[in-house]
């Protein structure tokens, strides 16, 4: 008798998502923690004086010194302890090249650059690591709080190894939400802005933030102190820790039409919630025409 299972029901199946075994699991975590400690120690050291700022792409795209030597020493840290993994950083990234997600570390490593060049104290240091397509591990360091969120696909996400929760059980509509929001370094330039959707959202909701770090602001969604995040033109590295967090917090995380993050393109647009039904509040409010 043939017992396989037609086409059509294949089609159908879907695949479990990858994570890393136990033991891979613990070394990695270690690794990731570590090197985020080191870099949030060099931004402390820094922070408050004067910085040695250029820019990129446009003018209010800022790099510090900062951001490069925290990225060297993460870099370099991780390759010490996984010394066959790839590696693709905010301060390394060469516009236009592919992207290979089968065993990588995405770092960004001061993520709230902005903010850190201002002596604004909102900033983290973002890890993630993906196998076959998908973040299995994500690492959001927050050095002034000293506060590490972490998260293991299929293992819970975690604030300094207490568990965390999105706010599912206490905000469930978009009237009583607390959201954050950012802008892209366009905005001068792009009518794809933000703009429009933080007018019509802000008035409906109890409050809408702009803090201006979306690791930490996901971070913040994944632990509860906000209720959901939305924002245009991400990159990978600013999101990839974050969006493991809030799922693994048990929110939901998708694009702007609800769909799967396009996690291989150049530009991301998302939302992140607690899963209630807000996020299909906020998502139908984003595909509003302007």
């Amino acid at each position: 008798m043939n017992h396989s299972i037609p086409p059509s029901e294949l089609a159908d199946e879907v695949l479990p998502m990858p994570e890393l075994s136990p033991e891979l699991a613990d070394h990695y975590l270690k690794a990731a923690q570590k090197a985020a400690r080191l870099a949030g120690k060099r931004q402390l050291e820094g922070f408050g004086g004067v910085q040695d700022i250029t820019t990129k792409g446009t003018s209010i795209d800022l790099v510090t010194a900062v951001d490069k030597a925290c990225d060297a020493a993460i870099v370099e840290s991780l390759q010490k302890a996984c010394p066959t993994d790839l590696f693709i950083t905010e301060e390394t990234f060469v516009e236009g090249q592919s992207v290979d997600l089968s065993h990588t570390w995405v770092i960004d490593p001061l993520d709230g650059t902005t903010n850190y060049a201002h002596g604004f104290p909102y900033f983290a240091v973002s890890i993630a690591y993906f196998l076959d397509g998908q973040p299995v591990l994500g690492v959001v360091y927050d050095p002034i709080k000293q506060e590490m969120y972490y998260a293991l696909r299929n293992r819970g996400a975690f604030l300094n190894d207490e568990p965390i929760f999105v706010s599912k059980n206490r905000v469930h509509t978009l009237d009583h939400a607390l959201l954050a929001t950012g802008f892209p370094y366009d905005i001068a330039g792009s009518s794809v802005n933000n703009i429009d959707h933080f007018q019509r959202i802000a008035p409906r909701c109890h409050g809408v933030r702009r803090p201006g770090a979306a690791a930490l602001d996901m971070a913040y969604v994944a632990s509860g102190r906000l209720d959901g995040f939305w924002e245009l033109k991400l990159s990978l590295w600013d999101i990839a820790a974050g969006a493991l967090l809030v799922e693994e917090a048990g929110g939901t995380v998708t694009n702007l039409t609800g769909g799967p993050l396009p996690l291989t393109q150049r530009r991301i647009h998302l939302i992140g919630s607690n899963g209630n039904a807000l996020h299909q509040e906020v998502q139908d409010l984003l595909a509003l025409d302007p």
